[in-house]
């Protein structure tokens, strides 16, 4: 009898190495923050990138928070914030008591509309709350149109927070995602291309970002014999151990990109002859894409099946999917934010499914999938 596991959306993938840098760790001592794990990891980092001074934290989430404090956003100030997004994109504005106002994506990246961005910008000004900052996200790792949001941003003098954190290994007109934004962001969470188990990091433009980060990140402790804080500090920082995972990663993280773009191209050509679904892909030869998740956009009255059909068609075979992002602006937590946009997000929301996206995704899985969207065809 055939014992079939499931299928996940997303699952860590081990390179091999990642053992003996977590050994190296534990014989040296260094357990917790600081170590040479660290050191190697946010350096390796910094050379991945070409540019920028990583942080390594215990969450992207964690990163994003330290780039708004350093930033300088305050209480009831304004941050706007890309509405297609997962959650921890948002909720740093609130841990600082500002607000978020929230921008609708362009249907061709589903990332920040560029428009839509300029008008909110120009309206909260109007209304005499000139936002503190901007979030922008690369989603799915697609990379945003980020010529035009940079341009944006500085035109009316805005900081740029960029959410990378789906989207390491991408790339826009060549220049690597998490090297555009002011401050820049990196997840490192279990599911995403590389992990360190639970983790992330902040990239910061200059070493003087560079060493406040770390200062906030290990509690804001002051140079003195004692434990004396002058300012409010967080248990933000990468653990030495987590980093040994993440230095084993960096080196298969090429590899990595490489499989999760043959996924797509693996459902690029399952639904090429189907009609009335579109695979998420790039809008042109700028954008460069890791494809860290694939996605369809299912318009039901063509397909004869819906987003729902395909989800619980995949579940009863124990395949994971799962519906795109949310829009933060129909989230019953940020109920009262402002928006500006039309209805691009809430229609991706509504027709569109991530699929089994793993960098160790099998033949015999592929196999699976593709025998699973046959017999809801038929």
């Amino acid at each position: 009898m055939e014992i079939r596991s499931g299928i996940l959306l997303s699952p860590p993938h081990l390179a091999g190495n990642e053992l003996q840098f977590v050994k190296l760790a534990l014989g040296q001592g260094r357990w917790a923050s600081g170590g040479e794990n660290l050191d190697v990891f946010e350096h390796r980092l910094d050379c991945f990138l070409g540019s920028g001074y990583s942080v390594g934290l215990s969450s992207g989430t964690a990163a994003i928070h330290l780039a708004l404090i350093i930033l300088g956003v305050k209480q009831d100030d304004e941050v706007l914030c890309q509405s297609f997004t997962f959650s921890a994109s948002a909720n740093p504005i609130t841990y600082v008591g500002a607000k978020p106002v929230f921008i609708d994506s362009e249907p061709e990246t589903w990332n920040m509309c560029p428009e839509a961005l300029e008008k909110a910008i120009k309206d909260r000004t109007a209304k005499g709350k000139k936002p503190k900052a901007i979030i922008v996200v690369h989603l799915y790792g697609m990379p945003a149109k980020m010529e035009e949001i940079t341009a944006i941003a500085a035109k009316y003098g805005i900081p740029l927070v960029e959410d990378a954190a789906e989207a390491l290994g991408s790339t826009y007109k060549g220049q690597k995602c998490g090297t555009f934004g002011e401050m820049s962001v990196l997840s490192f969470n279990g599911n995403k291309i590389i992990t360190t188990s639970g983790g992330g990091a902040l990239v910061c433009r200059n070493l003087e970002q560079k060493n406040k980060a770390v200062f906030l990140s290990t509690q804001a402790r002051d140079n003195a014999p004692h434990y004396q804080h002058s300012e409010i500090g967080y248990n933000y920082r990468m653990s030495n151990i987590s980093a040994g995972i993440g230095r084993g990663q960096m080196e298969v993280l090429p590899q990595r990109v490489e499989a999760r773009r043959k996924n797509h191209e693996f459902y690029t050509e399952l639904f090429r002859n189907i009609e009335g679904v579109t695979v998420f892909t790039e809008p042109g030869a700028d954008f460069y894409s890791n494809h860290w998740l694939s996605a369809v956009i299912i318009d039901p009255e063509i397909a004869g099946f819906t987003r729902e059909d395909l989800r619980l068609k995949f579940l009863e075979d124990d395949i994971e999917s799962r519906p795109l992002w949310k829009p933060m602006h129909l989230q019953p937590v940020f109920a009262d934010a402002p928006y500006y946009g039309k209805k691009v997000a809430e229609e991706l929301f509504e027709n569109g499914l991530c699929l089994p996206s793993g960098s160790n995704l099998t033949d015999v899985e592929r196999k699976r999938i593709k025998e699973a969207l046959s017999a809801l065809i038929k």
